[in-house]
């Protein structure tokens, strides 16, 4: 083999050896790349207190892993009111949410979000707006909220777009003076669909009522509590069986009814007196013995 050969082969092995180590400098750069972000969004997986989802979204943990970051959902809102994560945001990078203080949900009746997702992140069986359970709101302040100093204000109880049924108003005397009226604002979780415009519409520097995200709002009963009234409304009756043992041992003259009690028996069904009683005595003291 001549010079030339042999060079062209040199140059041939080193730019092999080059191009290899080029190869796996990349791999091993980008596989770090991939384990950065990935330990990232799963350190970045707790929503912060004003993000909230948009409407239908799985619980958080399910969400975030159902998720593709595809941004579907933000393109075909026509309000503009959904933003993708950003990787410094404190959330799973590329996730949708708004910000209720900054442009509450507009509750589209025929939610294009949800439809417009590929995987459910977004459930799909919601198809009635009013039942979404994106956060909850909470009247965190009443030291600022106008209704409770005393000033008409009721803007988040106008602005609900589930009215008189997630926020309703309780009237109370104004402690205060003594003769006016005061209009608070109630939020009833079980209707509100956190859609945030009671906190768009505050008119207070920073909004005395703020929607969260449910898991952050809402607190959770152990299931060894049972509401015996809540089981009665929903068995549409008493669960528990009539006392047997108070038909026996009553006074004489008396007869008890489940849930009314004790009451006096018509003079017809009274028990006759017999020889040497009175009707007026107890059996004690019936016949003179005691």
């Amino acid at each position: 083999m001549d010079s030339a050969a042999k060079s062209r082969a040199k140059n041939s092995n080193a730019a092999r050896r080059q191009f290899l180590a080029d190869t796996a400098r990349v791999a091993c750069g980008v596989g770090l790349l991939g384990l950065g972000v990935g330990l990232y969004s799963r350190h970045a997986t707790a929503l912060p207190p004003a993000a909230i989802r948009p409407p239908g979204a799985l619980p958080e943990a399910e969400f975030s892993g159902a998720c593709i970051r595809c941004g579907m959902c933000v393109r075909d809102c026509p309000y503009n009111i959904l933003h993708l994560a950003k990787p410094e945001e404190p959330m799973s990078t590329g996730t949708p949410y708004f910000v209720a203080r900054q442009a509450p949900c507009e509750m589209c009746e025929d939610i294009p979000c949800v439809k417009a997702c590929p995987t459910g992140a977004l459930d799909h069986q919601l198809t009635d707006i009013n039942k979404a359970k994106m956060g909850v709101a909470v009247l965190v302040d009443h030291e600022t909220c106008l209704s409770y100093l005393g000033l008409r204000c009721e803007i988040c109880y106008r602005v609900c777009p589930v009215i008189d049924k997630a926020i309703t108003i309780d009237i109370q005397t104004n402690a205060r003076t003594g003769r006016h009226t005061l209009f608070i604002p109630v939020v009833h979780s079980e209707h509100c669909t956190g859609c945030g415009k009671c906190e768009k519409a505050c008119p207070t520097q920073i909004a005395a009522i703020k929607v969260f995200p449910i898991h952050m709002a809402k607190g959770q009963l152990s299931g060894h509590y049972r509401l015996g009234w809540v089981e009665k409304e929903q068995a549409g009756g008493s669960l528990v069986a009539p006392d047997v043992e108070h038909r026996y041992n009553l006074p004489e003259g008396m007869k008890y009814e489940v849930g009314k009690g004790l009451s006096k028996l018509p003079p017809a069904d009274a028990a006759p007196a017999g020889p040497g009683t009175s009707p007026g005595l107890p059996k004690a003291f019936q016949g003179g013995k005691l």
